[in-house]
């Protein structure tokens, strides 16, 4: 961490969500709160009882710090070497980077010069297996001084897999029956799957993503850390930001404890019909956080049965929102539509720079932005949709970070993880499953010729010979 870096506090205000705010039919009480005292303690206990056994890794990821040392020498091994730096993954295994790059790189990192990026690699992350997505990234990629870092934990995630066999064909052809092993790292399990039996055969670099370590909850392993790395990010104080993080958290006390006041507000909110739970940073660079916090939200609270094996059907549904420029597009539903949304602004005090409005007109009514900054209508703006939202009677609730920077991600990547944890427990379900997400691979599986699947094609041929068919063709 710089030792210029003085930490400043971060905040969760959380006054609009309760109904001395927007009133008793839409706020949560002070009695609501006290009458789920008990589930609160419970839900604590049980989420500091896992932090030290198998069932909660991403828990013990922050004080791995060893293992970032050896990261970020092997990062700048990489850059040395490479002009380009391809992340092959999925889900877990691509957003937290895309969130994390978008977040503390420039954001038009990959258009500097190599020498304005302080001669690191651009970072690519292919995240889907869209064929014309695909190849067209050769069409940038300079192959004899490109590096891949193929990301699954399971070793055999079919978009991932296909997605590496592409690229490790193409480097073969480049290189013509030479050794390519330098230009692969595999990150996965260290105790099953194709892909640590390839990387083993090859000859890669490979780096492990612990068992007990969801792909959703892995951005802080190896899976995110190697790619920032890379790109120059310091990953030792983005851990040292979940580490203060985890600190802060340990407590049972909900006053004491934000990321367990947010999930008991999120989890009465819920239950008083407001199923929709928005986050709206207010800052490009947070932009693709929210796309990480939708898989977070979405696949660790969506579920169809409770721990009891009682079908229930509950989840909360994430949706993802920046301000100012979704003022100018979802805004309108949040303040007249169903008043059936939570809204989390994320708040960001200091912007890494400043742009003045110049006085260049006169004598005209938007004469009066000028002199002043854009960072300061960004955060007017923001004010303005917090008031307007509350006037309404929307529940809104603001996280204030006091700028962006690896300490302050680490430590919102923590607070959300945390918070995601609390909640499953408060609805009672299992939060680190996706058995939604497998039916589908399963699917895809058969029909792709996968061996012991055979089943599976049947059912899939079977229904899409459907005799009813409603279709327009047009």
């Amino acid at each position: 961490m710089s030792q210029s870096f003085k930490r400043e506090r971060m905040l969760f205000d959380f006054n609009n969500m309760m109904d001395k705010a927007i009133g008793a039919e839409h706020g949560v009480s002070q009695e609501e709160l006290e009458s789920i005292i008990p589930s609160i303690n419970d839900a604590f206990a049980e989420i500091d009882g896992k932090k030290d056994s198998k069932e909660l890794g991403f828990a013990k990821l922050p004080y791995e710090t060893d293992n970032a040392k050896k990261i970020v020498e092997m990062g700048k091994e990489i850059a040395k070497r490479s002009n380009d730096f391809v992340v092959v993954g999925i889900g877990g295994s691509a957003l937290g980077n895309i969130a994390l790059h978008k977040a503390l790189n420039h954001p038009w990192y990959n258009h500097l010069s190599k020498k304005d990026r302080n001669d690191r690699p651009r970072i690519f992350v292919t995240d889907n297996i869209d064929p014309d997505f695909l190849k067209s990234l050769f069409d940038v990629l300079d192959l004899e001084k490109t590096f891949f870092n193929v990301i699954t934990k399971s070793g055999d995630t079919a978009e991932t897999m296909s997605t590496f066999f592409v690229f490790m064909d193409h480097m073969k052809k480049t290189f013509k029956g030479k050794d390519i092993s330098s230009h692969f790292t595999a990150t996965t399990s260290l105790t099953k799957g194709n892909l640590l039996k390839i990387a083993q055969k090859e000859g890669f670099d490979i780096l492990e993503i612990p068992d007990d370590v969801g792909g959703r909850f892995s951005v802080l392993s190896n899976v995110g850390l190697l790619s920032l790395a890379t790109s120059g990010i310091d990953i030792e104080e983005l851990l040292a930001g979940a580490r203060d993080m985890d600190e802060f958290c340990n407590n049972s006390d909900i006053w004491e404890n934000p990321a367990l006041m947010s999930a008991a507000l999120q989890y009465l909110m819920y239950r008083k019909g407001k199923p929709m739970s928005v986050l709206m940073p207010y800052s490009n660079a947070l932009k693709e956080f929210a796309d990480w916090y939708a898989q977070l939200w979405a696949e660790s609270l969506g579920k169809k049965v409770n721990k009891n094996g009682d079908e229930v059907f509950v989840g909360p549904t994430p949706i993802k929102a920046l301000g100012a420029t979704d003022q100018h597009s979802q805004v309108q539903l949040y303040r007249e539509g169903p008043n059936d949304k939570v809204v989390t602004f994320i708040s960001v005090q200091k912007h890494n720079d400043e742009l003045k409005i110049p006085k260049c007109i006169e004598k005209m009514d938007i004469s009066y932005l000028c002199g002043h900054s854009v960072g300061e209508l960004l955060h007017v703006e923001e004010k303005s949709t917090e008031l307007s939202l509350t006037k309404s009677l929307r529940p809104n609730c603001k996280i204030t970070i006091p700028e962006v920077r690896p300490y302050y991600l680490g430590a919102l990547i923590y607070y959300y993880e945390l918070q995601t944890a609390y909640a499953g427990e408060l609805f009672n379900i299992n939060t680190y499953d996706q058995p939604g997400v497998e039916e589908g691979k399963t699917f895809a599986y058969g029909v792709m010729g996968r061996k012991g699947y055979e089943a599976k094609k049947k059912e899939f041929d079977a229904a899409q010979h459907n005799d009813i068919q409603h279709i327009i063709h047009f």
